[in-house]
């Protein structure tokens, strides 16, 4: 009878707190019921760490969810673990596109839809923890992840990132990452990144705080050091800042297998779960049983009743809703949703004249021989082939989508590395496509391969089985392991010179020559985009990527993107950055504010994209005025003859240190008909405009003399002030 009592205690709890009960008392009571072993087990993985090695070797990384701190005794379910953000790496989902081609969309909203859909197939297939809600500030676009993450600006990854987790919390519990300024792939093992406090609180904090505020329930650490530290084992960071100054009341989890190096500092820095194994707490744990000394049961207390509070917490917010069935997964409507995703991420930069029309949308009743050249135009390619990577039953490829939708036209496909076969097949043609850009090979997450011959990576793993070769098969991913390894940081920002030599042949043969270019963030365009007729930023697209970009061509759908980063005219205008670096330093200047400081323009400037319509701003007035916001109301247009969805940008200019600054303040699309003009009503936060005060440890007030703009992008010739 009381093995059945044990086993209800966390439903207890949960009907507890549902009739009144704090969550902290119903966590400190399931803590007090438990044995010590099961205390410290909460914080690491359930997994024995060479047995998790040998898994991962075997079935790939986290095909099913990886279990943490599961106590089966009281009915406690743990964390059950699985990655992202383009959508649930677990089972066979749906793939969205990459969460740079999600953050150009501009709209939260959207965004939203994307978590709830997140979040339903990963309850579906056993996941309560969902770990992809990447919020990275790219410093530089040579960052081999920046695909994961939303663009460049701290506004716009606060407000994507928020509405990620709001909508996939409604599931699973949110964890966000990688807490802090972990920008660099190849060196993220060795790097220290210094930045001092404004660069940390103006920059590359402000939008993590933007998610906790959203109630995500964890952070994840980075693996890099910050001003001297292990992230997993900063006190600035996990304590200081996150529950000390922001009160955030979750857990803070390592990210996997070398994100902490030190098991009691981690602990006593704020760390709570080691994962996804058992490794160095359980390592640490048996060397004291061992030596008879005991370990900081406050230290250990205080970890495990947060991780209790935070399950507790969540299992109240879904109790008596609606499990999701697995037959949800990939379904058409996840798929539908992946393919508006995609149309309306799409970023159409260049879209000249052509025969008095222009090159875009493509009128299909016109067109009856279509050429569609590059290597990527059959490739079906999602992104990267880390952490991050879906194992979706489908993908939708270039060709595939634009056979279907231009049924009527015949397509010929030239995937060879051939500017002059590329340029024949394009002059027979009444359009020529060109799909370029990169791979999982160019870009992505990176194990270096002397990982496995690291004294200080290899001295963080438990004790070696007998018979085994820690350089074996059983080791971990890196060189041997095929779904890693690939990718790192770019080695270059321009296409392939093959690439560029194609665009301008075929543009030189079809003066129709619409170029759509596959990448996860910023690609330097001088050397050809004066060539083709229109340049579309169409991705990593997903799922439904080849039908999503036939939309857009054939005009049945508008490429409502924005650009979420500047692309510079020149490399020398970006912050240095160095590959190999093992010491950097991070100030408050990159993409489009570096640009602005050092009086460089933009080739095409952040927030910027064309659409298929055309609107005006009007005007901009202030409503209503507080310290921390205002309430505004921007006036817009429809001045073409077709619908568009719109982004509203508005833009606070203030003066730092004698220097004009202009910062997005806040943003919202609208859909605008034909000729249509709306007033949009928009909360402004002002918090932006502060500057960090050194010496008070806090933010400053809002500049006195501001000025709001009312842009469709930043630096807009044509905006209009308030």
């Amino acid at each position: 009878m009381q093995v059945n009592e044990d086993k209800n205690q966390f439903q207890n709890s949960i009907q507890n707190i549902l009739g009144g009960s704090s969550v902290g008392a119903e966590a400190k009571r399931l803590y007090d019921l438990m044995t010590e072993s099961e205390r410290l087990s909460l914080l690491d993985g359930d997994m024995d760490f060479w047995e998790g090695m040998h898994d991962l070797q075997v079935n790939g990384y986290n095909y099913v969810p990886y279990p943490h701190g599961k106590v089966d005794r009281i009915g406690l379910p743990g964390l059950q673990f699985t990655d992202g953000p383009r959508g649930v790496v677990i089972g066979k989902s749906t793939a969205f596109p990459v969460s740079m081609a999600r953050g150009a969309t501009w709209d939260p909203q959207l965004e939203k839809r994307v978590g709830q859909v997140i979040g339903v197939e990963s309850r579906a297939q056993g996941a309560n923890f969902f770990a992809g809600i990447c919020i990275n500030l790219p410093r530089h676009p040579a960052w081999g992840r920046s695909q994961e993450t939303y663009g460049e600006d701290p506004v716009l990854l606060g407000e994507m990132g928020a509405a990620l987790t709001s909508g996939a919390s409604e599931n699973v519990m949110t964890c966000v990452k990688h807490f802090a300024l972990n920008s660099m792939e190849n060196a993220r093992f060795s790097v220290n990144v210094n930045a001092d406090e404004p660069a940390l609180h103006e920059v590359y904090l402000p939008h993590f705080k933007r998610v906790i505020d959203e109630h995500a329930d964890a952070i994840m650490s980075a693996y890099n050091s910050v001003n001297g530290e292990w992230c997993g084992q900063n006190r600035p960071l996990l304590t200081e800042t996150l529950r000390d100054l922001w009160n955030f009341e979750g857990i803070v989890v390592s990210d996997f297998i070398f994100g902490l190096r030190d098991a009691q500092k981690s602990l006593t820095a704020g760390l709570d779960v080691e994962m996804p194994f058992g490794q160095q707490r359980k390592k640490y744990f048996e060397e004291l049983q061992k030596q008879g000394k005991s370990p900081d049961w406050q230290e250990i207390a205080r970890a495990a009743i947060r991780i209790l509070s935070v399950q507790l917490r969540f299992y109240s917010r879904i109790h008596g809703s609606r499990v999701p069935e697995v037959s949800e997964v990939f379904s058409k409507g996840h798929r539908d949703l992946a393919r508006l995703v995609a149309t309306s991420s799409a970023v159409l930069v260049k879209n000249e004249t052509i025969d008095l029309e222009p090159a875009l949308p493509l009128d299909r009743d016109r067109i009856k021989k279509i050429a569609l050249i590059g290597r990527l135009a059959a490739l079906k390619n999602t992104g990267d082939h880390g952490s991050s990577e879906v194992r979706t039953p489908e993908v939708i490829s270039a060709v595939e989508g634009i056979t279907a939708k231009f049924s009527n036209s015949r397509v010929d496909l030239c995937v060879e590395d051939d500017p002059a076969a590329s340029a024949e097949i394009a002059s027979k043609a009444d359009v020529a496509i060109v799909v370029v850009g990169f791979t999982a090979e160019d870009e992505g997450e990176f194990l270096d391969p002397t990982i496995s011959s690291r004294k200080d990576l290899q001295a963080l793993f438990p004790p070696t089985p007998d018979g085994l070769d820690p350089s074996s098969a059983a080791a971990p991913p890196g060189p041997v392991n095929p779904e890693f390894g690939h990718g790192g940081d770019r080695k270059r920002l321009t296409l392939r010179p093959v690439d560029e030599e194609i665009i301008k042949a075929v543009s030189a043969a079809n003066p129709r020559t619409i170029v759509a270019v596959v990448a996860g963030g910023t690609v330097m365009v001088e050397n050809w985009i004066a060539d083709p007729a229109a340049v579309l930023m169409s991705w990593y697209a997903g799922s439904e990527g080849g039908s999503a970009l036939a939309e857009v061509l054939a005009g049945e759908a508008e490429p409502a993107g924005r650009l979420p980063f500047v692309i510079p005219q020149s490399e020398e205008h970006l912050p240095f950055f160095d590959v190999e670096a093992t010491n950097i330093t991070y100030d408050l200047w990159h993409g489009q504010r570096k640009l602005d400081h050092d009086g460089h323009a933009a080739r095409f400037p952040f927030g910027f994209g064309l659409g298929y319509g055309k609107v005006a701003n009007l005007a901009l007035d202030i409503k209503e005025r507080s310290e921390d916001s205002c309430l505004v109301v921007a006036k817009v247009k429809n001045v073409g003859e077709v619908a568009t969805k719109h982004s509203v940008q508005i833009y606070g200019l203030a003066s730092e240190a004698g220097i004009t600054v202009r910062k997005l303040l806040a943003f919202q699309p609208v859909f605008l008909k034909p000729f249509e003009q709306a007033e949009v009503e928009v909360k402004v936060p002002l918090q932006p405009l502060r500057t960090w005060q050194q010496e008070s440890k806090r933010f400053g007030s809002v500049p006195e003399n501001i000025t709001l703009e009312l842009s469709s992008y930043s630096g807009d010739p044509n905006s209009v002030s308030s």
